[in-house]
């Protein structure tokens, strides 16, 4: 009894009433086979083939039971069970060739096929002994007639694919084995028609020596079942005893001998097919010659090759034929591929050929494309291809065939991540692996994964899914094309890759031998302490070393392009120190270029972004982000987070210093290496102290809050930005100008409240100047009323009655920036109402205070500007400088507010947009002193980016002169040319000055 048609569905059948009456006619194999049949990729299919195997036998035996007898063998050995029928399970193709040749079936009894594979030599030795030729023979030439040698090919080559189809569904053979044992075969198969094609061109053949050089796949060890074989034909005349033989007498005998071979593998016989061999990747493809002489070929590769030619010579293997002259020709383009790097636009050449191959993709094929399309297996060979030859110039490692042993070499040397090596080996296996179930099926090329339900659920069943095949396929493809996509964009769109390939080969990988030399090119200044640094971070066999050895000589090209290489290459060091054990430093370094240049040129260029980035240097993960500086309220937001976990006022204080740090860097290498505008940059630390004075301010209040036992806060307290931080200019090393203003809260007398106002003030003030490893903020409080010698807060009544009594037309100029950023709002808010008619008078300022205000402008120019100071050169006093332009806007403020409300701000460049709109200047002088204030205050940021302190002077020392001159954007060698521009900029400013502030 063989079980209910339900039963075999259960198990896997498709029609159950059909299986059940199949499995009753194998009688009483059927049974014990059963199970064997159901784990199969297509149960019916196998069923049907093995009935159709015995039939066959049957008939061959004619009607001597030989089926029968091989059905009881088979189900007596689960072994021979399990290969049989797994082969008719998946291929209809082999269950074809079983049908035409029974007697192979007893191939798959072989007990060594799960656990040995048939050695390359012994494989090429039946494909000759096939076609009656003698492996021994220098030249083997077919023995066979004709017409019987071309079909024993055939039915050899589907034998011997037969025990590889076995093991690798049965056995579960790695697919990188597979390919390497039908690359194997395809190779036999090759110079066992090249016998034959000797026996078809008689003694002419023995005029010339040919070999044959495979390419793609199949030079690389791993072919697929079915595939185009690419090879090239190499040759030279063959010597005899009276001299070597004419040169066209040898080329028409190799041309023969070449084309013959082609026509063997791929005419169709009744015995079949195999495969097309390809001969188009030869020089000039298919307008160049069939055949060509060694030398031929090395004068036309050194002369006229493109990109994509050396890309398909990585991959040059001699497969049959004349081996030694095989083995010259390898010899002789190994250093053409391994230089091909170097040729102007590579790498881009390579990028946009992968981009041109996915253009071309049929649009009913692109979604199910698995080898050409987007996340297909070419993806991944692209990528894996262009990283050997830019880094096997240097790493012979890396220079093998096979994209699976190349992978793993890459991943080995740190070229590539493990993570991303793991998952791209896993999705290129999977991909492989289900290029062979579809093809193996019929035998036949194709790379598009069907989407009938009957083949998706034999692929899936083929791949071990066997429960809801199909969907489970799906599911996988498109998770590992996913996969595949997004690590091809990252890997094969690597920036540094352009930057490595531009690189001469012996350079492409650090050296130590010939790094000094080396570095004394570049232009380091110390090359022996350049050296050392070198030594430190590639020294040891670690992957971190592997890495740093993969980088650095990138980074010392880009380090020389900078003012500084020694320091950049010292401010390396020391941060990958820091962080070299991170698991994400050295690989974000190598995976993202623009990181790595841009960190280069940020350590060669500033002390000021390097010593922050000593003390924070996870901000090298910033240099991958946006570096558009942050509103206030984002940066109060993570600050306020951070104090309510602190445990005391001094923790609390370094977390908010600790996010200026940060910010503070983000802001620089904005203003670096993306190009922040200066304005923007003003505002950002502008807005950075706003967050800082505000989150210190809270500490503060607490703080002295539980000092003095006290529930709640005795004053509402406001902090007044003044000066350049009132007018959101800001620059790196200057000072928080501020003025503290206080009110009592309801329930607390006046000098209780003015005490806790002053104590909170004082501790804001020591929070923020202990010391740390950050930038210190210094909080200047002189220009509040009386100055030094005046009450560290007040109360806006008090402001009120100092500035009605006191003060003087320059204390007003000053409340011209003013600007309340933090602390109570209300109190803010009055202070504004109480400061606005006092800086923008409703009448104008009287003409004696405009005399004042010139006569204040004057000394300020004769006796502020510091001794030895260059008044053409000093940023802030000099001619067309700061103050020249700030001060001329200041007065036509202070003149015209009172009517334009256009002028009611406290920033600069605003203010002149609002005057040329008021016709106060004209749109030209406006514009030449907008021009020079951006100048000025860029030079300024620079001056500080570069020294790492503040400075009001254009540098004198050339290197940092030279370093400025980058900062502003200028090409090397351009420090002239940028002081120039300095000179005239200003000069125009200053003459402008002169009729608008003066007269």
């Amino acid at each position: 009894m063989t079980g209910s048609s339900g039963s075999f569905v259960r198990k896997g059948f498709v029609d159950g009433a059909a299986a059940a009456r199949g499995v009753e006619r194998l009688g009483d194999a059927g049974l014990p086979l059963t199970d064997q049949l159901a784990a199969t990729a297509d149960p019916d299919a196998a069923l049907e083939g093995l009935l159709r195997l015995a039939d066959a036998l049957d008939e061959a035996g004619a009607g001597s039971g030989a089926g029968r007898e091989m059905l009881a063998e088979v189900a007596d050995d689960e072994g021979t069970a399990m290969r049989l029928c797994s082969v008719l399970g998946a291929s209809a193709a082999l269950t074809h060739h079983l049908v035409r040749h029974p007697e192979h079936w007893r191939e798959l009894t072989d007990p060594t096929l799960g656990s040995t594979r048939a050695a390359a030599y012994a494989v090429r030795e039946s494909m000759l002994v096939a076609v009656g030729a003698d492996p021994q023979a220098a030249d083997p030439v077919a023995g066979l007639p004709d017409a019987e040698a071309v079909d024993a090919l055939r039915v050899e080559y589907r034998r011997i694919l037969l025990r590889l189809a076995s093991r690798d569904l049965a056995h579960h053979v790695g697919v990188d084995d597979a390919a390497a044992e039908i690359s194997d075969l395809a190779a036999a198969t090759l110079d066992a028609a090249l016998a034959i094609a000797r026996a078809r061109v008689g003694e002419t053949a023995q005029a010339a020596r040919l070999a044959v050089i495979a390419m793609g796949k199949c030079g690389g060890h791993e072919l697929n079942y079915v595939s185009d074989v690419d090879v090239v034909f190499v040759y030279e005349p063959a010597a005899t005893e009276s001299g070597r033989v004419d040169d066209g007498v040898a080329l028409r005998a190799a041309t023969q001998l070449a084309s013959q071979l082609m026509r063997i593998c791929s005419d169709h016989t009744r015995e079949g097919t195999i495969w097309p061999v390809d001969a188009n990747l030869r020089p000039e493809g298919s307008q160049g010659p069939l055949v060509r002489t060694l030398a031929s070929h090395q004068g036309y590769y050194e002369k006229w090759a493109k990109t994509w030619e050396f890309q398909a010579l990585l991959k040059a293997r001699p497969v049959a034929g004349d081996a030694d002259l095989g083995r010259r020709y390898c010899e002789m383009v190994a250093p053409l591929v391994w230089s091909a790097a170097e040729r102007d636009g590579f790498v881009a050449d390579v990028q946009s050929m992968r981009r041109r191959v996915v253009d071309h993709i049929p649009a009913h094929e692109a979604e199910r494309q698995l080898k050409l399309g987007s996340g297909g297996l070419r993806d991944v060979e692209f990528a894996v291809q262009l990283l050997q030859l830019v880094h096997g110039r240097a790493d012979p490692t890396l220079r093998d065939g096979a994209t699976l042993s190349a992978l793993a070499a890459l991943t080995q040397g740190g070229y590539v991540g493990r993570a991303d090596g793991e998952k791209l080996h896993e999705a290129y296996a999977f991909l492989r692996t289900l290029e062979h179930r579809i093809q193996l099926h019929q035998l036949r090329r194709t790379h598009v994964v069907p989407d009938d339900d009957a083949s998706l659920r034999r692929l899936g069943r083929s791949l071990g899914y066997f429960s809801e095949p199909a969907a489970q396929l799906d599911k996988q493809w498109r998770f590992h094309r996913r996969e595949v996509r997004r690590l091809h964009e990252k890997i094969f769109y690597r920036p540094l890759l352009g930057a490595v390939a531009k690189l001469p080969g012996t350079e492409a990988r650090l050296s130590l031998g010939a790094a000094e030399e080396r570095l004394a090119a570049l232009g380091y200044a110390d090359p022996r302490a350049a050296l050392r640094h070198l030594e430190a971070l590639t020294s040891g066999v670690s992957r971190t070393s592997d890495i740093q050895r993969t980088l650095l000589p990138v980074l010392l090209e880009w380090f020389a392009d900078s003012p500084d290489p020694d320091a950049g290459l010292f401010g390396f060091r020391r941060i990958s120190e820091s962080l070299g054990r991170t698991p994400w430093y050295l690989t974000m370094l190598r995976d993202e270029g623009e990181v790595a240049e841009r960190l280069a040129y940020v350590l060669g260029t500033s002390r000021y972004a390097t010593d922050l980035l000593e003390r924070e240097p996870q901000g090298v993960k910033m240099l991958g982000e946006s570096l558009v500086p942050l509103s206030a309220e984002a940066v109060l937001a993570e600050m306020q987070a951070l104090v309510e976990r602190a445990e005391s006022p001094e923790a609390a204080v370094v977390a908010v210093r600790a996010v200026r740090r940060r910010e503070l860097l983000r802001i620089a290498c904005g203003e670096l290496v993306a190009g922040t505008d200066v304005a923007l940059v003003g505002q950002g630390l502008s807005r950075l102290t706003d967050a800082t004075l505000q989150a210190t301010l809270d500490i503060a209040t607490e703080s002295v809050r539980r000092q003095r036992g006290l529930e709640s806060a005795a004053s509402r307290i406001a902090v007044i930005a003044m000066g350049r931080y009132g007018g959101f200019e800001l620059s790196y090393g200057s000072d928080a100008d501020v003025m503290f203003v206080h009110e009592p809260v309801e329930g607390h007398d006046a000098q209780a409240a003015s005490s806790f106002a002053t104590a909170v003030v004082s501790e804001l003030r020591r929070l923020l100047s202990l010391p740390a490893s950050d930038p210190p903020l210094e909080v200047d409080p002189d220009l509040r009323p009386e100055g030094k010698n005046g009450p560290m807060v007040r109360t806006v009544e008090s402001y009120a009655a100092y500035y009605a009594k006191w003060s003087s037309v320059w204390e007003f100029q000053a409340l011209l920036r003013a600007d309340a950023i933090a602390g109570d709002q209300e109190l803010r808010a009055r202070f504004t109402e109480l400061i606005d008619p006092l800086r923008f008078p409703a009448d104008g300022l009287p003409e004696a205070d405009v005399v004042e205000v010139r006569r204040i402008k004057a000394r300020v120019d004769d006796e502020r500007l510091p001794r030895g100071a260059d008044r053409h050169t000093h940023l802030k006093l000099g001619r067309g400088g700061l103050a020249d332009v700030e001060w001329t806007v200041q007065l036509l403020q202070m003149r015209h507010a009172g009517r334009v409300e256009g002028l009611r701000t406290p920033q600069t460049l605003p203010a002149l947009e609002a005057a040329v709109a008021a016709e106060l200047i004209t749109e030209d002088d406006a514009a030449t002193l907008a021009e020079a204030w951006r100048l000025v205050s860029r030079v300024r940021n620079a001056v500080t980016l570069v020294r790492g302190k503040p400075s009001d002077q254009l540098p004198r020392d050339a290197q940092e002169r030279a370093a400025v001159a980058r900062v502003l954007g200028y090409p090397q060698g351009s420090s002239d040319q940028m002081v120039n521009d300095y000179l005239r900029t200003t000069r125009r400013a200053h003459a402008v000055v002169e009729r608008v502030f003066w007269e």
